[in-house]
């Protein structure tokens, strides 16, 4: 079946409000039920990275909003924290065993929920991959490939921060040092390869180090930078909470607003420190959206509907100018977005 183009849609239509989608996400299980409403609705089951990171909270919530609002009786577990790996995968090989008609999966790592997908796989459930891929070549092999992939173009995520970083540096240019998560992992790497194409020859990069997604060891990492290059002048950092961390090390050095900081995902506390001035720019992405299209993608995919191979989740570049705007509308998108799988299930 050719699948039709997609649809533009607000966020709005399937959120409720996000404090109590929140409220939801204090626990590593939750189940949102309810008698299923449409002929493409299954019992679903999510299995996402750990509730320990705000980002993860958001994407529980946009899961349980959108089974609510569609009908769909949906279990979330999640792992114990975001460097979990096997403890995600044993979640994912329990669940697997019951009776679930379509599975949505965050993995960890690229690789460790392979296993659960090959028993997946040998059932023929289908199987949505959303924000961080699964390896292609392993998923092959397991013979478990996902129905579809639905997240942020890290590289483009990565290349709307170096731009802004230009602008600010302007045609003085100046040095940056880049903090990155997990050494090695893909979301980082893409996110950093993405920042260096944006900035181009408007900056240079003296330093890039590793702080684990984490925000005291960004803390620790920027401090340290920041005494070796007294005349930096800027940051990027490969997620928010490392970035929160980072403009601690600024205030700490009395450099808040000399040093411009730049940060990926979006979440509240990060957006309020831009309002606030002590971070320049958030490049937002939407986990809320990622894990409402998540559900919608396993209707989809249980109605029998041919699924697009790869969906991109909106990222919005947000400033001093439109900060107060993001905070009023988080965690949903200050603009619309494609939609694909609200088309499919419309039809």
């Amino acid at each position: 079946m050719r699948t039709p183009p997609p649809s533009r849609r607000s966020l709005s239509a399937v959120a409720v409000l996000a404090v109590a989608g929140l409220a939801l996400a204090g626990c590593g299980s939750s189940d949102s039920s309810s008698t299923a409403g449409s002929a493409g609705s299954t019992k679903t089951a999510a299995v996402i990275k750990g509730l320990d990171n705000p980002f993860f909270q958001t994407m529980e919530a946009g899961i349980q909003d959108e089974s609510k609002t569609a009908g769909v009786s949906t279990t979330v577990q999640a792992a114990q924290s975001i460097t979990d790996t096997s403890g995600q995968a044993d979640k994912l090989s329990a669940l697997a065993g019951q009776d679930y008609g379509c599975f949505v999966i965050n993995p960890i790592s690229a690789t460790n929920l392979v296993q659960g997908m090959a028993q997946l796989a040998a059932k023929d459930i289908p199987i949505v991959n959303i924000d961080s891929p699964v390896d292609a070549a392993a998923a092959e092999a397991a013979n478990a490939k996902p129905a579809t992939y639905i997240g942020t173009d890290n590289v483009q995520a990565g290349e709307l921060a170096g731009k802004h970083m230009a602008e600010l540096l302007g045609s003085g240019g100046g040095e940056v040092a880049v903090i990155g998560g997990i050494s090695g992992d893909a979301t980082s790497n893409a996110r950093i390869e993405g920042f260096k194409k944006g900035l181009g020859s408007a900056g240079t990069v003296v330093q890039t180090v590793s702080a684990n997604w984490d925000r005291q060891t960004a803390l620790t990492q920027a401090t340290t930078v920041l005494r070796a290059h007294p005349d930096l002048k800027g940051f990027f950092s490969a997620n928010d909470d490392m970035g929160l961390g980072i403009s601690t090390a600024i205030a700490n050095d009395h450099k808040t607003g000399k040093v411009y900081l730049i940060s990926v995902d979006g979440i509240k506390d990060a957006l309020q420190a831009v309002q606030d001035g002590t971070v320049s720019a958030v490049v937002a992405q939407y986990p809320y959206a990622i894990g409402a299209m998540g559900v919608e993608a396993c209707q989809a995919a249980a109605a029998g509907k041919t699924l697009p191979a790869d969906v991109k989740a909106p990222v919005e570049l947000i400033t001093k100018t439109n900060a107060a705007k993001a905070l009023q509308l988080t965690p949903k998108p200050v603009g619309s977005y494609d939609d694909p799988f609200a088309a499919l299930n419309n039809q």
